[in-house]
Protein backbone atom coordinates (compact mmCIF):
# COMPACT_ATOMS: atom_id res chain seq x y z
CA UNK A 1 0.00 0.00 0.00
CA UNK A 2 3.08 2.05 0.89
CA UNK A 3 4.97 1.49 -2.28
CA UNK A 4 1.73 2.34 -4.37
CA UNK A 5 1.16 5.06 -2.90
CA UNK A 6 4.68 6.34 -3.41
CA UNK A 7 4.45 5.18 -7.40
CA UNK A 8 1.30 7.25 -7.60
CA UNK A 9 2.60 10.05 -5.21
CA UNK A 10 6.06 9.82 -8.14
CA UNK A 11 3.71 9.83 -11.48
CA UNK A 12 1.72 13.29 -9.86
CA UNK A 13 5.05 14.73 -9.46
CA UNK A 14 6.21 14.16 -12.94
CA UNK A 15 3.15 14.98 -14.75
CA UNK A 16 3.46 18.59 -12.47
CA UNK A 17 7.19 19.05 -13.88
CA UNK A 18 6.16 18.31 -17.53
CA UNK A 19 3.61 20.63 -17.60
CA UNK A 20 5.24 23.05 -15.66
CA UNK A 21 8.26 22.66 -18.53
CA UNK A 22 5.73 22.65 -21.85
CA UNK A 23 5.94 26.15 -23.02
CA UNK A 24 2.55 27.99 -22.93
CA UNK A 25 1.42 28.68 -27.04
CA UNK A 26 1.23 32.56 -27.27
CA UNK A 27 -1.13 34.42 -29.01
CA UNK A 28 0.44 35.48 -32.45
CA UNK A 29 0.35 38.96 -32.76
CA UNK A 30 -0.32 40.53 -35.75
CA UNK A 31 2.11 42.65 -37.51
CA UNK A 32 0.88 46.03 -37.23
CA UNK A 33 -0.13 47.54 -41.16
CA UNK A 34 0.95 50.70 -42.48
CA UNK A 35 -1.51 53.00 -43.58
CA UNK A 36 -0.65 55.26 -46.21
CA UNK A 37 -0.48 58.59 -45.71
CA UNK A 38 -3.46 61.02 -47.10
CA UNK A 39 -0.81 62.94 -49.35
CA UNK A 40 2.85 61.58 -50.40
CA UNK A 41 5.53 63.06 -51.98
CA UNK A 42 5.59 61.58 -55.42
CA UNK A 43 7.82 58.24 -55.61
CA UNK A 44 7.97 57.67 -52.03
CA UNK A 45 5.59 56.59 -48.98
CA UNK A 46 6.64 60.32 -47.10
CA UNK A 47 3.83 62.27 -45.92
CA UNK A 48 3.65 65.61 -47.58
CA UNK A 49 1.14 68.62 -47.49
CA UNK A 50 -2.36 68.07 -49.43
CA UNK A 51 -2.02 70.39 -51.25
CA UNK A 52 1.07 69.12 -53.12
CA UNK A 53 -2.01 66.20 -54.20
CA UNK A 54 -4.09 69.09 -55.68
CA UNK A 55 -6.15 69.60 -52.43
CA UNK A 56 -7.54 73.14 -52.46
CA UNK A 57 -6.32 76.02 -50.63
CA UNK A 58 -8.43 79.04 -49.18
CA UNK A 59 -8.43 81.71 -51.03
CA UNK A 60 -6.62 80.50 -54.27
CA UNK A 61 -9.46 79.75 -56.90
CA UNK A 62 -7.19 78.16 -59.66
CA UNK A 63 -3.13 77.28 -58.84
CA UNK A 64 -0.65 74.75 -60.04
CA UNK A 65 2.25 72.76 -58.22
CA UNK A 66 5.76 73.23 -59.75
CA UNK A 67 8.55 71.67 -58.86
CA UNK A 68 12.57 72.17 -59.08
CA UNK A 69 14.79 69.56 -57.84
CA UNK A 70 18.27 70.10 -55.27
CA UNK A 71 20.60 72.83 -56.96
CA UNK A 72 23.95 73.49 -55.97
CA UNK A 73 22.60 77.35 -57.09
CA UNK A 74 20.98 77.78 -53.72
CA UNK A 75 17.06 77.54 -52.51
CA UNK A 76 16.76 81.00 -54.19
CA UNK A 77 17.14 79.54 -57.67
CA UNK A 78 15.02 76.17 -57.12
CA UNK A 79 12.44 78.54 -56.34
CA UNK A 80 12.15 80.68 -59.39
CA UNK A 81 12.44 77.41 -61.49
CA UNK A 82 9.60 75.83 -59.50
CA UNK A 83 7.81 78.59 -60.22
CA UNK A 84 8.36 78.89 -63.49
CA UNK A 85 7.13 75.31 -63.84
CA UNK A 86 3.53 76.28 -61.79
CA UNK A 87 3.28 78.99 -64.25
CA UNK A 88 3.31 77.33 -67.55
CA UNK A 89 0.89 74.64 -65.61
CA UNK A 90 -1.03 77.32 -64.59
CA UNK A 91 -1.83 78.70 -68.06
CA UNK A 92 -3.15 75.18 -69.04
CA UNK A 93 -5.40 75.10 -65.99
CA UNK A 94 -6.46 78.71 -66.62
CA UNK A 95 -7.24 77.52 -70.67
CA UNK A 96 -9.53 74.58 -68.92
CA UNK A 97 -11.26 77.37 -66.64
CA UNK A 98 -11.70 79.52 -69.54
CA UNK A 99 -13.34 77.14 -72.10
CA UNK A 100 -15.35 75.82 -69.66
CA UNK A 101 -16.97 79.33 -69.27
CA UNK A 102 -17.14 80.08 -72.44
CA UNK A 103 -19.11 76.78 -73.30
CA UNK A 104 -20.99 77.59 -69.77
CA UNK A 105 -22.02 80.53 -71.66
CA UNK A 106 -23.10 79.71 -75.07
CA UNK A 107 -25.37 77.31 -73.32
CA UNK A 108 -26.86 79.32 -71.27
CA UNK A 109 -27.54 82.36 -73.84
CA UNK A 110 -27.57 80.03 -76.61
CA UNK A 111 -24.92 82.63 -78.36
CA UNK A 112 -22.96 81.06 -80.97
CA UNK A 113 -22.82 77.39 -82.76
CA UNK A 114 -20.71 74.95 -81.97
CA UNK A 115 -18.17 75.30 -84.24
CA UNK A 116 -17.92 79.44 -83.51
CA UNK A 117 -17.56 78.40 -80.17
CA UNK A 118 -14.86 75.88 -80.54
CA UNK A 119 -13.60 78.70 -82.86
CA UNK A 120 -13.70 81.40 -80.35
CA UNK A 121 -12.22 78.40 -77.42
CA UNK A 122 -8.91 78.50 -79.67
CA UNK A 123 -8.76 81.73 -80.12
CA UNK A 124 -8.96 82.78 -76.31
CA UNK A 125 -7.09 80.03 -74.64
CA UNK A 126 -4.37 80.70 -76.79
CA UNK A 127 -3.87 84.50 -75.56
CA UNK A 128 -3.75 83.20 -71.82
CA UNK A 129 -1.07 81.16 -73.39
CA UNK A 130 0.86 83.75 -74.75
CA UNK A 131 0.22 85.97 -71.93
CA UNK A 132 1.88 86.71 -68.96
CA UNK A 133 0.02 85.87 -65.54
CA UNK A 134 -0.07 88.52 -64.36
CA UNK A 135 -1.42 88.31 -60.06
CA UNK A 136 0.33 85.24 -59.57
CA UNK A 137 1.25 84.45 -56.24
CA UNK A 138 3.43 81.73 -54.28
CA UNK A 139 0.49 80.41 -51.71
CA UNK A 140 2.97 77.51 -50.36
CA UNK A 141 6.37 75.81 -50.40
CA UNK A 142 7.78 72.57 -48.93
CA UNK A 143 11.32 70.61 -49.54
CA UNK A 144 10.94 67.24 -49.67
CA UNK A 145 13.24 64.94 -47.85
CA UNK A 146 15.56 64.32 -51.09
CA UNK A 147 15.74 68.42 -51.12
CA UNK A 148 13.34 68.52 -54.46
CA UNK A 149 11.31 72.04 -54.21
CA UNK A 150 7.69 72.03 -54.21
CA UNK A 151 6.06 75.57 -54.82
CA UNK A 152 1.99 75.75 -55.24
CA UNK A 153 0.79 79.36 -57.70
CA UNK A 154 -1.56 80.50 -57.76
CA UNK A 155 -4.82 83.22 -58.91
CA UNK A 156 -7.59 84.30 -56.19
CA UNK A 157 -10.81 85.10 -57.22
CA UNK A 158 -10.09 88.35 -58.30
CA UNK A 159 -7.02 87.81 -60.32
CA UNK A 160 -8.57 85.40 -62.25
CA UNK A 161 -11.41 86.87 -63.29
CA UNK A 162 -9.39 89.86 -64.06
CA UNK A 163 -7.31 87.85 -66.44
CA UNK A 164 -10.50 86.19 -67.96
CA UNK A 165 -12.04 89.43 -68.97
CA UNK A 166 -8.11 90.95 -70.51
CA UNK A 167 -8.06 87.33 -72.80
CA UNK A 168 -11.45 87.67 -73.96
CA UNK A 169 -11.03 91.49 -74.66
CA UNK A 170 -7.72 91.00 -76.38
CA UNK A 171 -9.26 87.85 -78.27
CA UNK A 172 -12.07 90.12 -79.46
CA UNK A 173 -9.65 92.51 -81.21
CA UNK A 174 -7.63 90.16 -82.91
CA UNK A 175 -10.32 87.94 -84.60
CA UNK A 176 -13.28 89.99 -85.13
CA UNK A 177 -15.16 87.77 -87.23
CA UNK A 178 -15.40 84.75 -84.75
CA UNK A 179 -17.00 87.10 -81.75
CA UNK A 180 -19.16 88.80 -84.10
CA UNK A 181 -20.95 84.90 -84.44
CA UNK A 182 -20.27 85.04 -80.72
CA UNK A 183 -21.27 87.68 -79.22
CA UNK A 184 -24.80 88.51 -80.45
CA UNK A 185 -25.85 91.83 -79.60
CA UNK A 186 -23.54 92.14 -76.13
CA UNK A 187 -20.45 94.66 -76.24
CA UNK A 188 -16.90 93.50 -75.40
CA UNK A 189 -17.23 94.41 -72.14
CA UNK A 190 -20.41 93.78 -71.22
CA UNK A 191 -19.47 90.03 -72.73
CA UNK A 192 -16.33 89.63 -71.55
CA UNK A 193 -17.37 90.51 -68.01
CA UNK A 194 -20.67 87.88 -68.59
CA UNK A 195 -18.57 85.08 -69.37
CA UNK A 196 -15.79 85.83 -66.18
CA UNK A 197 -18.70 86.11 -64.02
CA UNK A 198 -21.00 82.69 -65.67
CA UNK A 199 -18.03 80.71 -64.26
CA UNK A 200 -17.52 82.33 -60.82
CA UNK A 201 -21.49 81.79 -60.02
CA UNK A 202 -21.33 78.55 -61.08
CA UNK A 203 -18.97 77.98 -58.30
CA UNK A 204 -20.36 79.74 -55.52
CA UNK A 205 -23.97 77.86 -56.46
CA UNK A 206 -21.88 74.87 -55.87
Amino acid sequence: MFSLARVLLSVGVAATLVACATPTKQPVKEAAKEVAPECAFPGTQLSAPLWVCDAPVDGMTVGAVGTATKSEAGLGFMKQMAMTDARVQLAQNMKVQVQNMIKQYAETTGAGSKETVDRVNTVVTKQITDQTLVGTKLFRSAQAPDGTLYVLVGLDEAAAEKLTESAVKTSMRNDRAAWQQFRAQKGQDELAGAIAKQKLDAESSN
